[in-house]
This record gives structure tokens, sequence and C-alpha cells, in this order.
């Protein structure tokens, strides 16, 4: 059984995944958010900074790439290949309307004959291991059959599927008919990708798809950064452990960044997932969102860690 780490942007970059690694790991790969190059550039500063290898030491790291350019896409796995990297995935599932409204991401997936150009350049042209990262549809599930099709023809490293649509975003449930298609008709290995929540959300999709050996985790994982270790033994992080997971992460950005206001703006985005697996969260989820300076924000992370218990079995709860 293989568990992969989904990219998240703004959560997952280089310190937390360095941290998440030191106190949790059991992950085979970690995704970084996407790089989205363009003619005059393959890397910005920040891309680049966060795949350098003295940022990523012990961890298998597949660079995610975001673009509908197959020239980009190949000059940029040539250069991340320079820094030792022979995996880039192509990202063909984010539904963000600005992404969407230039045909990338699931917005890619509509243009299905420049779709099927494009993989065959750069399968043709890239002497790496390419994995796709994809969505059903960007309008209807309908639109899946044509794209296995598209995809069948390419030697893929796997092809992670997240079963909804880009209408969906991350609303309704995930669609386990379309992936039970994949699954009869993908001649690629197949990863499943979708409200992984808790062990109970991976046994229910492992015994509906018992020959499925990958699955990538996103919002269940920095919610519970322990569900792995969970999901495999059955064992619970203790709150020193999260907290200090949680410290190391602060610490990271205190290092890199000046501006309080900045630093605690980053901790709250991963934070406020954190608290859904501690016990009575509701008064500290509030106080977290209210803090105005570092020194409140830290003072609510703390009182939780102290007055609250990590309640088995917990994950994240999607908004109404």
């Amino acid at each position: 059984m293989k568990f992969y780490f989904a990219p998240m942007e703004g959560v997952t970059k280089y310190l937390y995944r360095e941290a998440f690694n030191i106190y949790f790991g059991n992950i085979d790969k970690y995704f970084t958010p996407f790089i989205s190059p363009d003619k005059n550039t393959c890397l910005n500063k920040k891309e680049l900074n966060d795949i350098l290898p003295e940022h990523n030491q012990g961890m298998y790291v597949v660079p995610q790439i975001l673009t509908n350019d197959a020239d980009d896409f190949i000059m940029t796995s040539c250069e991340l290949k320079k820094y030792g990297y022979n995996e880039v995935n192509l990202n063909l599932g984010c539904p963000s309307g600005t992404v969407v409204s230039k045909k990338r991401g699931s917005g890619f997936l509509k243009e299905t004959k420049v779709l099927d150009e494009f993989l065959d350049r750069i399968f043709s042209g890239l002497d790496m291991k390419i994995s796709v990262k994809t969505r059903i549809g960007k309008d209807s599930p309908d639109e899946f059959d044509g794209l296995i099709e598209i995809y069948n023809k390419y030697p893929m490293e796997e092809l992670i599927v997240h079963p909804r649509i880009q209408k969906d975003f991350y609303r309704n449930t995930p669609n386990l008919k379309a992936f039970a298609d994949a699954v009869k008709k993908s001649k690629n290995p197949l990863c499943y990708n979708g409200d992984i929540f808790t062990a109970e959300d991976f046994n229910r999709i492992r015994g509906m798809f018992p020959e499925i050996d990958m699955y990538m985790l996103g919002r269940g994982l920095i919610a519970n950064p322990g569900l792995i270790n969970f999901i495999k033994s059955g064992d619970i992080p203790d709150n020193q452990t999260v907290k200090q997971f949680h410290d190391k992460v602060l610490d990271g950005y205190k290092k890199l960044m000046f501006d309080e206001k900045n630093i605690m703006f980053k901790m709250k985005e991963f934070s406020l997932y954190l608290v859904h697996i501690f016990s009575n969260n509701e008064a500290y989820i509030r106080r977290i969102k209210k803090s105005k300076t570092l020194a409140e924000y830290k003072a609510a992370m703390n009182s939780l860690f102290i007055e609250q218990e990590i309640v088995p079995g917990a994950g994240f709860i999607p908004p109404a």
C-alpha cells in the first residue's frame, strides 16, 4: 500500500513537508504545490526554493506542473532534472476559476484534441517518469470515457483520479461510479484521491476497490497528520507530538519571514484544519480566527494543546 501527500497551495511548502516528515512520515510521495511556468521562466524564486534538494532531504518529492503548453512543461521538467528529479506530475485537476479560464488544470480537460497533442509531445519529448492528476471532466462526468481513452495512449507512472468534475470544486461527494469505470478501463496504474478524512473513509474506499493500492490524501492529512499511522496501526498521535510539529512549522516561518502578521496568516491556513481532531474545538476555532497578533495566535494554539485531547478517529469535517 502506498500513500501520497496531495499538494495544497499555501500550506504544503517545504517547511511544512520537512516538519511533517520528521514527526509523522509514512508518506511514499510528497507532491509539491504546482509550478506554473511561462515563456520567460520555468521556476520563479519561490518555486525554486521549494524544490531545492537541501529543502527536501529524506523525502521522495514529485514536483507538480500546471501548464497547457508542452514546450513549457518540457523546459520546466528538464530544469527540474538538473536538481535530481526524475519524476514530474501534470496538474489536470485544479478547479480554480482563474486557472480554468486560462484552460489549465481541470480547464484543460475540455480541450481533448489539444490535450492529446500535449500529452504526445511531453511523453515523446522527455526521458522522465510522468504522472497525471486529473478530475473526471470539466462540466460532466460523461467526459471521462473520452479522457480515459486519451490517457490510455501514454505510459504514465500513475494516473491519479479525483472523481469530481471541475464545477464541483470540492463540493458534493466523489463520483465513485466514475472511479469504478476507471478501474475497469485504465491501462495505467491508478491512484485514488478524494475525501479520505478518516480511517473509516479509507476502509470504505479500500473495500470498494481492493485492487487499488495507491492513495493520495490532502485535507485529511492536514487536519490529522497522524491519519496514515492510525490507518496502518491504530496509533494516535499525542498532543505533545502535534504541538512539536506545529511549532517547528512556526519556527521555520519565523526564520523565513519577518512580518508577524504574514507568519500568523500562514499558520492559520493549516492550523484551522488541525483543530478538527481535537475535542471541544469550536471556541478555539473562533479564537484562532479572531487572532490579530502572533502572540494571540500562539496563546490560542497553546491553550488547545494543553486543554483538549485528540479524538480517536476524528478527521476533517468539510463545511456544509
